[in-house]
C-alpha cells in the first residue's frame, strides 16, 4: 500500500520519533566524524593535527608576541610544541564562569582569540576549531601555560579534562604555552608521526617568517636509517623566502642573474606579502604559495594576483620596448619555467575546505596584484638587459605554444625539412615504422655519444633534460606545459590520450637508454610511467624497451668483458678470470663518458646488444595500476625506496634484438 505521496507505507515496527534524534554534545561530533574536521583518518590527517598546534604557536610569533618555538618528537608517538608567547589565558571565562578560558578553548568548538581580530591581526589557525579538534582526537593531551610568572597545567583524554586547572607554582624566565599530545589509536590505528615530514614542515615555517627561531629535536630512535632528518637543530632563516627558493632550486641554471625577491605591506594595515621568483633555463618550474604560513597547494586568489601582476607587467614592458610579440604572452608562458614562492598575511583568511588547501579570500587577488605590479615595474626598469632576456624567454615560450597548437602532430618530412626539429631530435633517414628506432637519452652529453654511435639510417636520438615530469602526480596543465614531454610527443607523431592514432606513429620501437645507476633507473621509471599513463597502447604492442648499458668494463691480457652491475661484476670476475690475474676494472660514470664506439658495441648495435621489453600483464592490470599510483604518485619517499631496492629487477621481459 502506498502513502499519499506515492511512497511505501511504513513497515510494522519501524518507528521514527523524537527519541531517534541523536544529539552529540561537546567534542563528540569530532570523534564521531573526524573526516569532517581533518579530512580523514590517514597519514595526512594525522599530520594535520601537528600542523594545527604548530600553526597556533606560529600565530603568536607572527603577531609579534613570540620569537621562539620548540618542537620535539618523543617515543610513543608523543609530540610537544612550546612557544614563548603570551600564554593562553587561564582566568575564568565571562560566558562560562565555572571554566577557565583555557578549558573552554580545548573543549569547545569555535572558541578562541581569532574571531574579532583584536588578539591576532593575521592568523592561520582554524579560529578555535584547531585546538579543540586536536584535543578530541588525542588519546591524551597535556597543557602547560606559563603566565604572569606562574605555571598552570591541565590534562585531557579524548577531549575531556581528567584534571582540573592546577597552579603548579612560580616559574622564572619562562612564558608561553606548551602542548604535548599523543593521537588516539582508536582513531588513527597504528599510524605514527614521520620525523622527516614534521621536520620539513617546521623548516618551511621558519622560512616563511624570518623573525622566528624554531628549535627542532627528535629522539634518534625514531629517525630511519639514511634519512637526512637531524636529531636536533635550530631553524632560523633571516633571508626568508629568498633562502627558501635558493634551497629549492639548488644550482639550476637561471634565465635571470638572481631571483627577484621582495616584500610589501598592503594598504590600511590589511596585511603584507613576501615573494621570491626566478625562471629556470631547463626543466619544469613550480610555485609554492602560503597564506598566514599555511601551505596552499591548490593555490587560490593570492596566486591569481601574482599571475596577473607578472603577465600584465611583462606585457607592459614589451609595449614600452615596442615589442609587439609581447601581446602573445599568457600566464602559461610566464609560469611554465618559473620557480617561485609566495607568502601572504591577511586578516580573516577564507579557505576552501577544513584542510585549507586553497585560499578563497576575494580581496587577496587585488591586494597581491597591486602590490607586486608596482615593484615589478621598478625591477624591470632597473635592469633593462635582464628584463630583455626575461621578456625574450617568455616570448619564445608563447611562440612555441602557438606553433604546437597549430601543428600537434607533424609528419616527418615537414618536421625535418621545413620546421625546426622538436627539441634536439636527431632523426633517422628511413621513413616509416618498420625497422626504425627512437632512443631517449638523458642529457646533451649522452645524446652526443648516442648520435655518433647510432645507425643514421634507422636510429633516431632525442636527448631529454634530466628527470622529466612525473605524470602520475602532475595536472594535465603541467603535462601540456612540459617542454620535454611535448618534444617527445611531437617526435613520436601519434598523439596521446584520446588523440592517439597508431597509424601516425613514426618509429617501430622506442628505446629508453639511461645511465646504469639509481638516477638512471629513476629517469627510466618516469618515462615508463609516461608511456603507461599517456601511451599505454605502445606498451601493449611491445614497442617500448629499455637499453642495457654496462656499468663496468673488466680487462686482462687483451680480454674485455662488460658487467651490468656489482653483482654481475663479481660473478664475471670469478667465472672469466683466474684468481692470480690482474684485472683492470673501469666504471662508466654515464653514457656521456662512454666512447661512441663502445656505446654502439655494448648498447645500440642490434647484432650485439640486449634490450628489455616493457610489458603490461593483463592478468595483473589492477595491481599494476595500484603500484604505479602508490610509487609514482604523491609519496616520493616510497618511490625513492622502491627504485633503490628494485632498479635491477623491474617487471620487464628480456628480449634479444
Amino acid at each position: 500500500m502506498s502513502d499519499l505521496f506515492g511512497g511505501q507505507a511504513p513497515k510494522p515496527g519501524a518507528s521514527y520519533s523524537a527519541a531517534d534524534i541523536e544529539v552529540l554534545e561537546g567534542l563528540e561530533p569530532v570523534r564521531k566524524r573526524p573526516g569532517m574536521y581533518i579530512g580523514g583518518t590517514d597519514e595526512n590527517a594525522l599530520h594535520h593535527l601537528a600542523a594545527e598546534i604548530i600553526d597556533n604557536a606560529m600565530d603568536e610569533a607572527v603577531a609579534g608576541h613570540a620569537d621562539r618555538i620548540e618542537v620535539w618528537l618523543e617515543p610513543g608517538n608523543w609530540l610537544a610544541v612550546r612557544d614563548n608567547g603570551r600564554g593562553i589565558p587561564v582566568d575564568p571565562h565571562p560566558k562560562f564562569p565555572k571554566q577557565s578560558a583555557l578549558e573552554v578553548i580545548f573543549t569547545t568548538l569555535h572558541s578562541g582569540g581569532k574571531f574579532s581580530g583584536k588578539a591576532y591581526a593575521t592568523s592561520g589557525g582554524l579560529h578555535g576549531v584547531g585546538s579543540s579538534v586536536v584535543n578530541a582526537l588525542a588519546a591524551r593531551m597535556e597543557v602547560e601555560v606559563a603566565r604572569d610568572r606562574q605555571l598552570f597545567t591541565q590534562a585531557y583524554e579524548q577531549g575531556k579534562p581528567v584534571t582540573k586547572l592546577v597552579n603548579a607554582g612560580a616559574v622564572q624566565n619562562r612564558r608561553g604555552t606548551q602542548i604535548r599530545f599523543r593521537p588516539d589509536p582508536e582513531i588513527f590505528g597504528k599510524l605514527e608521526f614521520k620525523p622527516e615530514r614534521l621536520f620539513r614542515f617546521c623548516r618551511s615555517k621558519a622560512y616563511l617568517y624570518r623573525g622566528v627561531e624554531i628549535r627542532w629535536s627528535c629522539d634518534p630512535s625514531l629517525i630511519r636509517e639514511g634519512a637526512e632528518t637531524p636529531a636536533q637543530t635550530v631553524l632560523h632563516f633571516p633571508g626568508g623566502l629568498g633562502d627558501f627558493l635558493a634551497t629549492a632550486i639548488e644550482k639550476k641554471s637561471q634565465v635571470i642573474p638572481a631571483p627577484w625577491a621582495g616584500e610589501a605591506n598592503f594598504p590600511e594595515e590589511a596585511g603584507r606579502l613576501e615573494w621570491a621568483v626566478t625562471w629556470l633555463e631547463d626543466g619544469d618550474g613550480f610555485l609554492s604559495t602560503y597564506a598566514n604560513t599555511i601551505p596552499t597547494p591548490l593555490g587560490g586568489t593570492h596566486e591569481a594576483g601574482l599571475r596577473n601582476a607578472l603577465v600584465k607587467g611583462l606585457r607592459a614592458f614589451g609595449e614600452l620596448k615596442k615589442e609587439k610579440r609581447a601581446e602573445k604572452i599568457t600566464a602559461e608562458d610566464v609560469l611554465a619555467g618559473m620557480a617561485g614562492m609566495l607568502s601572504v598575511f591577511i586578516r580573516e583568511p577564507q579557505f576552501q575546505g577544513q584542510t585549507k588547501d586553497k585560499l578563497t579570500s576575494p580581496e587577496a587577488q587585488r591586494l597581491v596584484e597591486n602590490a607586486m605590479r608596482n615593484q615589478l615595474d621598478h625591477w624591470l626598469a632597473g635592469d633593462p638587459g635582464m628584463a630583455d632576456n626575461l621578456l625574450a624567454f617568455c616570448i619564445e615560450r608563447a611562440e612555441e605554444r602557438l606553433r604546437r597548437r597549430e601543428q600537434k602532430e607533424t609528419p616527418r618530412k615537414s618536421a625535418t625539412r621545413k620546421l625546426r626539429l622538436p627539441g634536439k631530435l636527431a632523426d633517422c633517414a628511413k621513413e616509416g615504422v618498420e625497422g626504425t628506432e627512437l632512443f631517449l637519452v638523458e642529457g646533451d652529453s649522452a645524446g652526443g655519444s648516442a648520435k655518433q654511435a647510432r645507425n643514421r639510417e634507422t636510429q633516431a636520438v632525442l636527448p631529454l633534460r634530466g628527470k622529466i615530469l612525473n605524470v602520475a602526480s602532475a595536472s594535465a596543465d603541467k603535462l601540456r606545459a612540459n617542454q620535454e614531454l611535448k618534444d617527445l610527443i611531437e617526435a613520436l607523431g601519434c598523439g596521446v590520450g584520446d588523440r592517439f592514432d597508431a597509424n601516425r606513429l613514426r618509429y617501430g620501437r622506442v628505446v629508453i637508454m639511461t645511465d646504469a645507476d639509481v638516477d638512471g633507473a629513476h629517469i627510466a621509471a618516469l618515462l615508463m610511467t609516461f608511456f603507461y599513463k599517456e601511451l599505454p597502447q605502445l606498451v601493449r604492442d611491445g614497442r617500448v624497451h629499455l637499453a642495457q648499458p654496462p656499468l663496468y668494463r673488466l680487462q686482462a691480457n687483451g680480454k674485455s668483458i662488460y658487467a651490468m652491475d656489482d653483482a654481475d661484476k663479481d660473478r664475471l670476475m670469478k667465472r672469466e678470470f683466474k684468481p692470480s690475474q690482474k684485472v683492470e676494472v673501469s666504471r662508466f660514470k654515464g653514457l656521456g663518458e662512454m666512447p661512441p664506439a663502445l656505446l654502439k658495441e655494448t648498447t645500440m648495435d642490434p647484432k650485439r646488444r640486449n634490450l628489455l621489453r616493457v610489458v603490461l600483464p593483463t592478468e595483473e592490470r589492477a595491481r599494476t595500476a595500484d603500484l604505479i599510483e602508490a610509487l609514482m604518485g604523491r609519496k616520493p619517499e616510497l618511490r625513492f625506496r622502491f627504485i633503490q631496492d628494485n632498479a635491477a629487477t623491474l617487471d620487464v621481459e628480456a628480449l634479444d634484438a
